[in-house]
């Protein structure tokens, strides 16, 4: 029989060590944050044609930062960002409010100004960018003009999530070409894109996520969909809501329409790590002060969420 002073320190001993197991195994099972947000306009530069590219006023930049700073994500993903140094300077003002992004990937397509971006807390493991691509319409050959971002990053070691960022065409008519086929054109490169990743890991976890510049029953979202008798190569629409119960994403001021342009899509094996009753549209009163559209935000548990 132990002493009584041997025997208080091993159930001392005992109860720090599971108690450290415990805060160890809750820290595994926590969910990252992920955000998806277009920016609208977080350019320095200037277009290369006869017209300026809009640039983002400082106090529109502070606003979004806030609105960022009480998100704070883990992964963030961004439209409408320009150059390398305006990268730089979204990612210094994130920190400067306490959200530590240190990781990036800059992506681009045939647009000279408006890139996508993304930043994260956690090593990025790969990098598979798509910036070249291009498609036919009629005799015209046309580029995917903002591409697809594409980065995996680790987050158990039996958890690759793959993160595929687009931002597509603009509803804004071209005097040559429908940009209707236009969206839809790039969302079919996308389709082969994902399709390619899917073949060479056939579990892949994938979110496809950004401003897909289309509403819910639109063929370009059908065509990222894919088949629902595809099996595993579907991805799924998240659809998220405010603390309301609203959709919309997006708002056009000039006529006062609210859309829900903004998605996240996950394949069917990430599915069940998205804790959806978590996830949200991140909703403030003055977002416009901000950008025109709303974050998306998405919680991911390395561990399946129990229903």
């Amino acid at each position: 029989m132990l002493p009584p002073f041997q025997f208080t320190r091993r159930v001392f001993g005992l109860a720090v060590f599971f108690a450290l197991a415990a805060r160890l195994a809750a820290a595994e099972s926590e969910a990252l944050t992920f955000c998806s947000y277009n920016l609208r306009n977080w350019l320095t530069q200037e277009a290369s044609g006869s017209q300026p590219a809009s640039t983002k006023p400082e106090s529109a930049r502070a606003r979004a930062v806030e609105l960022l700073a009480a998100i704070h994500p883990d992964i963030l993903g961004v439209c409408e960002i320009g150059t390398a140094d305006d990268l730089a300077d979204l990612q210094q003002r994130l920190q400067q409010a306490g959200v530590d992004l240190p990781y990036t990937e800059l992506a681009h397509g045939g647009d000279p100004v408006r890139r996508l971006a993304l930043l994260s807390r956690l090593p990025i493991k790969a990098r598979h960018s798509q910036t070249t691509l291009t498609y036919q319409i009629g005799a015209q050959t046309l580029p995917f003009q903002r591409g697809i971002l594409d980065v995996t990053i680790t987050i158990t070691p039996t958890f690759d999530l793959h993160l595929l960022g687009v931002h597509l065409k603009s509803m804004r008519t071209l005097p040559d070409a429908d940009q209707a086929e236009m969206r839809r054109n790039e969302a079919h490169l996308l389709r082969l894109h994902m399709d390619a990743l899917f073949a060479k890991e056939p579990g892949a976890r994938i979110l496809a996520y950004g401003d897909f510049n289309a509403h819910r029953n639109d063929p370009t979202i059908a065509e990222v969909m894919g088949s629902p008798r595809t099996g595993d190569t579907t991805m799924l629409d998240v659809l998220l809501k405010d603390a309301n119960g609203e959709v919309w994403t997006h708002f056009w001021d000039t006529a006062d329409v609210y859309s829900r342009l903004d998605y996240c899509f996950t394949s069917r094996l990430l599915r069940p790590h998205i804790d959806t009753r978590n996830s949200h549209i991140h909703a403030e009163r003055d977002f416009i002060k901000a950008s025109d559209h709303r974050p998306l935000v998405l919680k991911i548990r390395p561990e399946p969420v129990m229903k």
